[in-house]
């Protein structure tokens, strides 16, 4: 008996920042975080579970992964087997188009793709709400991607609270550009630039109170449809968190020269009159926040500097959803 799920999910860029957990084996946050998914950057997965498969298996892009990527899937795919009570094993193929661990949100799309084909073939029938706490034990910020448009985590009391909830559909004139400086591996993981920071930085303290008063004033922003506060919250946000790695000790920095030349050009549009605002997650890539009917004329500035195949445009993403018949023949699946 084989039971099998395919399943897209986008990834979100988060507006009001995640960094930092209180609970490191349930990925409990330290603070709420708000996000906004998109629609060119998304994972497609399929998962099969086999009654006829000795143990479990990953791939990703179409190649084999070694035991250690797989070792974290398999512990990911428990939590689910626990649910349903089974020991059944499953093989995984995952499909990114999102550069992987280059701060570009790629687990997040992964672990919500996952989550949810893992719901659906097993049958759990979980609702999104509850979905999106099994998504987050495999990345935080993967609880954020099981809805489209604007999304909040709440940090809740425990794992059972923790979970995201939909603020808004994002339906309006909005959008990003994502300025791709460098797609390569980080030299410092989200994880552990993280926690260096939460045990090290005098700095942080304050990141986590003054967060908890942007998440509050964003979502007057968002309710209100109002642009220019939702960009000056969200780049202050990450501005502040990104100052939180400089006092660690020892300090570091995702930023590359490439990144404060995007900063800079966007910075130079909003004194022209174009409203656009800066956020960088864990890495040096640049998204710029931007009304999505100013966003070429955004890109055509940043083409000055940076090749095409650097840009991304991208208008606000729906949650997960199964693939369709025709979704699912662009891919040889390994059947």
């Amino acid at each position: 008996m084989s039971k099998k799920a395919y399943v897209r999910a986008h990834t979100n860029i988060a507006l009001i920042k995640y960094w930092g957990k209180r609970d490191e084996t349930d990925f409990l946050p330290m603070n709420s975080s708000l996000s906004m998914t998109l629609d060119k950057l998304y994972t497609d997965t399929m998962v099969v579970f086999d009654e006829a498969l000795p143990q479990d298996s990953f791939y990703l892009n179409g190649e084999k992964q070694g035991e250690k990527e797989t070792q974290k899937i398999s512990k990911f795919l428990n939590l689910f087997r626990e649910e349903k009570n089974t020991a059944i094993r499953a093989r995984v193929e995952s499909i990114n188009h999102v550069p992987t661990a280059a701060g570009l949100a790629s687990s997040a799309s992964a672990f919500a793709a996952l989550a949810g084909a893992a719901n659906l073939a097993l049958g759990l029938d979980l609702d999104p709400q509850r979905l999106s706490t099994f998504a987050r034990r495999g990345s935080g910020s993967a609880t954020r991607s099981i809805y489209g448009g604007f999304v909040e985590w709440d940090m809740g009391t425990c794992s059972d609270d923790s979970f995201a909830v939909p603020v808004d559909d994002a339906g309006w004139d909005i959008g990003m550009v994502i300025v791709a400086v460098n797609q390569k591996a980080k030299e410092v993981s989200s994880r552990i630039g993280m926690k260096r920071t939460v045990e090290t930085s005098p700095f942080y303290p304050a990141w986590v109170e003054s967060a908890k008063r942007d998440i509050l004033d964003i979502k007057a922003a968002i309710a209100a449809k109002d642009f220019i506060r939702l960009g000056e919250i969200t780049e202050a946000n990450g501005m502040k968190m990104h100052g939180t790695m400089l006092g660690a000790e020892p300090p570091f920095s995702y930023w590359e020269p490439d990144s404060i030349v995007a900063i800079k050009i966007a910075q130079a549009l909003r004194k022209q009159g174009i409203a656009c605002y800066v956020t960088m997650d864990a890495g040096p890539n640049v998204k710029v926040l931007c009304r999505l009917s100013q966003a070429e004329t955004i890109k055509q500035a940043l083409l000055e500097h940076f090749t095409e195949d650097k840009l991304i445009i991208t208008k606000p993403g729906k949650g997960i959803r199964e693939l369709t018949p025709a979704e699912r023949a662009v891919y040889s699946w390994n059947d």
